[in-house]
């Protein structure tokens, strides 16, 4: 009787294991599944190590399914680890999961933050091989601690200091009727792809000697001055009164983008005293849009300082547009307006430009590009505008006569000893914004008047 049992306890055991190899599927269709995409580890690191992360890997067919390979994509100088059924590896073959069911895999990222050598961010990728079919799991690690945001929507007021970094993932979004608030000396970093959304409103102020500066998150050298990081920041119809004050904007692909006029009697958007750099496409994009800008520095970006299409409003004065370019190859104008846009309906258009540098490497800096039957209204007076267009001559503009920046190449746009624009900008002391801004230039000094053009006084 014992042996009879044991054969036909044998002959269930070979039986049910035939039927589970016989259950492997080899379908190219058949996919794993994950319990995220991205793993992110935002703690601070040390050459112990962060504490572990867990990722849940599914196989939602009915059969078997056999991973060939799971591996790190950085292998052994990878700054992650993986802990696979209990053992310690960057790599394991021939891994099967059951129908129907999961397994776990564990992370750890081990970055030295005290260590100038390491990254301030690592990436890398967890690598599966299933019947030819490649899929990854994304993991960042930042080499310090930080605020992370992940997609995430701000519903009541909040204000960030500078204390710790804010690391952007994917987006960030102020609310309507949501108000947040920058204090001076912040960082807002963004990782690739992510950009922040203001549906409600943004107060960033800085100081002179401690800007909020908003760029990419990557801080190895090679990437300081590198355009197209992040989207920007983008100012949508149901924002209002937002203020950039003291601020540094790089490294995007348009830097500010204002897409209406302002729903009340204030701008939509007052930007000042700040510094709007290394675009891809434009360092501020505006449909339709409403937009007080005075003494800021604008530079570097493979098409528009400024793009302003649509109609609009826009008051701008003691600001230099600087449309030199290293990196980028422009071949359209610093500030290009138009009461139309592609995809947008003619609007009117009103400009106001008063005491502003619009000097590049192109023949033509400054345009007025008029589609429509819609009103253009044009006040410009004491620029100076590299132009082949007579239209702008009077009113005290300087015309095609260089304003002589110390070092555009080296992108120094401070003002020669000799130059031809000291002292010949208007006097704005009488204006709305003179109390508040334009009674200094970008470097906190004092302007008086007849000032210089653009956003520096000389000393």
């Amino acid at each position: 009787m014992r042996l009879s049992h044991l054969f036909f306890a044998f002959l269930f055991l070979a039986f049910t294991a035939c039927r589970k190899s016989e259950g492997i599927t080899t379908d190219a269709k058949a996919k794993l599944s994950f319990s995220t995409d991205t793993l992110l580890f935002d703690t601070v690191f040390t050459a112990a190590g962060s504490t572990n992360k867990r990722i849940r890997v599914y196989n939602p067919n009915v059969k078997t399914v056999n991973i060939s390979e799971i591996k790190l994509g950085g292998g052994a100088s990878s700054n992650f680890s993986l802990i696979i059924n209990g053992q310690s590896v960057n790599q394991k073959s021939n891994l099967q999961i059951d129908g129907k069911d999961s397994i776990s895999i564990y992370v750890k990222a081990t970055i030295d933050a005290n260590n100038q050598t390491e990254p301030f961010i690592a990436q890398d990728s967890i690598v599966f091989n299933t019947n030819g079919n490649r899929q990854s799991v994304a993991l960042i690690a930042y080499g310090q601690n930080a605020v992370f945001l992940n997609n995430q929507t701000i519903t009541s007021n909040t204000t960030w200091n500078s204390a710790l970094p804010y690391i952007i993932y994917k987006s960030v979004t102020v609310a309507p009727q949501t108000t947040l608030t920058i204090l001076p000396g912040t960082k807002v970093l963004f990782h690739e792809n992510s950009g922040m959304n203001i549906k409600g409103k943004l107060l960033a102020t800085g100081t002179a000697t401690n800007p909020v500066l908003f760029s990419g998150d990557r801080m190895e050298g090679m990437y300081a001055e590198e355009p197209g990081q992040w989207h920007g920041i983008h100012f949508y119809s149901s924002s209002s009164n937002s203020k950039l004050h003291y601020t540094q904007i790089k490294n995007a692909v348009i830097g500010v983008t204002v897409d209406s006029l302002s729903t009340n009697n204030t701008p939509k958007l007052v930007l000042t005293n700040s510094i709007i750099k290394n675009m891809t496409i434009a360092g501020l994009a505006g449909y339709n849009a409403e937009l007080d800008a005075f003494n800021n520095l604008f530079y570097n970006a493979g098409q528009y300082l400024l793009y302003g299409v649509s109609g609009g409003r826009y008051n701008l004065k003691q600001n230099t547009f600087a449309g030199y370019n290293t990196k980028l190859s422009r071949r359209t104008p610093c500030l290009y307006f138009s009461d139309a846009g592609s995809g947008y309906p003619s609007k009117n258009l009103k400009i106001l430009l008063v005491n502003n540098i619009i000097w590049g490497s192109l023949t033509e800096e400054f345009l007025v590009d008029k589609k429509s039957t819609a009103a253009i209204e044009t006040e410009l007076s004491n620029n100076a505008i590299k132009t082949m267009l007579k239209t702008y001559e009077g009113s005290f503009n300087l015309l095609n006569i260089d304003p002589g920046f110390i070092d555009p190449i080296k992108y120094n746009f401070l003002l020669q000893n000799n130059s031809a624009v000291l002292h010949k900008g208007r006097d704005l002391s009488a204006d709305p914004a003179f109390n508040l801004f334009l009674n200094k230039d970008l470097n906190n000094g004092p302007r008086t008047f007849p000032s210089e053009l653009g956003c520096y006084q000389h000393n």
